[in-house]
């Protein structure tokens, strides 16, 4: 049977080579499948020139294209349908990485796929919000179906598995030289460029390290103690004080750099009521506000969430609870934001208002002309607000402010009408300019204190004002050059790039006494300042208080680093934070 069988096909297989690898009738010959697989793709790498950036950055989405190409050749034989199907799935991934962008301010990520495929809940979310948008990449989904099986049905072409193989091969090592010379990939890219592709090539590393670790955090696989329970009252012996948070962008004390010449009465703005400067060791260098946004928000170290962790708004929205917002809410608090940027930058908005932050006042809402207005605009504004609300309510208020102006670029000069200290002789030009606008913030946030007493003179007012990171005008104090871009900035956790500060001030309101560790980490601000407020802390703040203790003002890096993994697993099983 076997030598029949044999026998059979030798005179088909002899008479295709003879014929220049002819196809049966209705289906093209395999000369004629490569020629237009070639084509196909050469028309793609054209797109992917104009659309991927570097061109580093372009042979390395080539080459994980060729791969995909190869791959699945290698199992089908076929390579015009192995080509049009990868092209058909290119296609698809930009089309709705542009749809994304447009509506959340950021391109596909490969975890997207498990994100929001992960629950029925997050299905039904989609359907409800997006039905349009589901349609449509549900039809695009089957457009893609239908176009591969048309092309398997006409693609006569019977690729030798070895030679598939050599390709997977060759496209296998193309990949991975274009992984290991393209550069690393900026903390921006998924919110700033297009670079649809490559990211979403570039994002399987991370979603792999994550599916590996079975959750989106680093967690013990089992804690002991009972369950966090949220408050379902919040008793305080006197009047609830109004509470300011000051996100003061891209400011540090120049009293961290001693050989900095600059003008002294600067280190007044950096200190608290107790006329201490505090330390605080933040996650990010230069720019991702948004890291230390979500640690300061949540009590959670962005670098507990491993490669993911640039992600951590948008992956853990709706996911997390017993927030800081949220504390604030349970003791009557409105919470209202003043927000420099519009409200879709990086999808902050919708992350703002999962853990409790419903009211944004963005650029708009506050008639800026631009996003980096001067503190006083914004202290205005909130000023106004509060105004507003004490004659309506009695309700006491949360008002999260961000500024902008200490933000780069530095080799411009910001209102240069303003005669303000800057550094002394000698003085990098950028860390000159960077001083000047630290002045500016001195006198503004003065201006904000007064306000605040002239204006409200009965009302109880803590203030909590915070560097997010280091401005992009300390790298040459570090050890790098000015030719340094800040994501270049490689430096370990216990670098003094991380160090900024935080300040706890009050108005007719007397603060306990402030933790006296040499630095904290970012993650315990929230409890700090519920505490400056004399709010009652939640099971998972008071834990956390503990952990603030046993580390020594540390989180992710803390000696006892098993306490902080056994701390979120007790946060997953009490429900406070979905993982998966």
């Amino acid at each position: 049977m076997t030598d029949q069988t044999v026998g059979y096909h030798r005179p088909r297989v002899a008479a295709r080579l003879a014929d220049g690898g002819c196809a049966p009738a209705g289906r093209i010959s395999d000369r004629v499948a490569l020629v237009a697989s070639t084509f196909l793709m050469l028309y793609t790498s054209i797109h992917f020139w104009r659309t991927e950036g570097t061109p580093i950055n372009v042979f390395f989405t080539v080459a994980t294209t060729l791969l995909l190409v190869a791959a699945l050749t290698l199992a089908s034989r076929r390579v015009l349908f192995s080509t049009v199907l990868t092209i058909a799935f290119v296609g698809l991934i930009s089309a709705t990485a542009s749809i994304k962008r447009q509506i959340m301010n950021m391109v596909v990520h490969a975890y997207d796929i498990f994100f929001y495929l992960s629950s029925w809940s997050t299905i039904s979310f989609l359907w409800s919000d997006h039905r349009r948008l589901v349609v449509g990449f549900a039809l695009a989904v089957l457009a893609v179906g239908v176009l591969g099986w048309l092309a398997f049905r006409i693609d006569g072409s019977r690729i030798p598995r070895r030679y598939a193989a050599v390709a997977v091969a060759l496209a296998i090592a193309l990949t991975s030289s274009g992984a290991l010379l393209k550069e690393e990939r900026r903390h921006m890219q998924f919110y700033f460029q297009n670079l649809y592709v490559s990211s979403f090539y570039t994002s399987w590393a991370e979603t792999a390290e994550t599916l590996w670790r079975g959750q989106l955090v680093e967690a013990a696989p089992r804690a002991s103690g009972k369950p966090f329970a949220i408050p379902a009252t919040c008793e305080t012996r006197t009047k609830r004080p109004h509470v300011i948070l000051i996100h003061q962008e891209s400011v540090v004390p120049p009293a961290l750099f001693p050989t900095l010449d600059y003008d002294r009465r600067l280190d007044q703005l950096f200190k608290s009521f107790d006329g201490r400067l505090h330390k605080m060791r933040v996650e990010t260098y230069g720019g991702a506000s948004w890291l230390t946004e979500f640690s300061l928000l949540t009590g959670l170290s962005t670098h507990s969430f491993g490669g993911m962790r640039q992600f951590v708004q948008t992956v853990m929205e709706q996911r997390v609870r017993d927030t800081l917002p949220e504390a604030l809410a349970r003791c009557g608090y409105r919470n209202v934001v003043f927000y420099p940027m519009l409200k879709n930058f990086v999808s902050n908005a919708r992350f703002y208002q999962s853990v409790g932050l419903k009211e944004i006042f963005d650029l708009k809402d506050q008639g800026a002309t631009s996003a980096n207005e001067r503190d006083r605009f914004y202290y205005g504004n909130a000023l106004n607000e509060m105004e507003r609300h004490i004659r309506s309510s009695t309700k006491p208020l949360f008002t999260y402010i961000q500024t902008m102006a200490a933000h780069w670029p530095y080799d411009i000069t910001y209102m240069p009408e303003e005669n303000v200290a800057g550094g002394g002789n000698g003085t990098h030009p950028e860390m000159h300019e960077y001083l000047r606008r630290v002045s500016m913030a001195k006198i503004d946030y003065d201006y904000l204190k007064a306000e605040l007493a002239r204006r409200f003179p009965n009302e109880p007012v803590v203030i909590v004002h915070y560097g997010d990171h280091q401005p992009t005008a300390t790298r040459m104090l570090l050890g790098f050059n000015e030719e340094t871009d800040a994501e270049d900035v490689v430096a370990q956790a216990d670098s003094p790039a991380f160090i900024t500060y935080y300040a706890v001030d009050a108005i007719n309101w007397q603060p306990p006494a402030l933790p006296a560790h040499e630095v904290v980490d970012i993650p315990y601000l929230g409890q700090i300042l519920l505490e400056a407020a004399g709010l009652p802390l939640s099971d998972a703040m008071v834990e956390r208080k503990r952990l603030l203790g046993v580390c020594n003002g540390r989180y992710y890096s803390c000696a006892d680093r098993g306490q902080v993994l056994a701390f979120h697993r007790r946060l997953i099983d009490s429900k406070l934070m979905d993982a998966r």
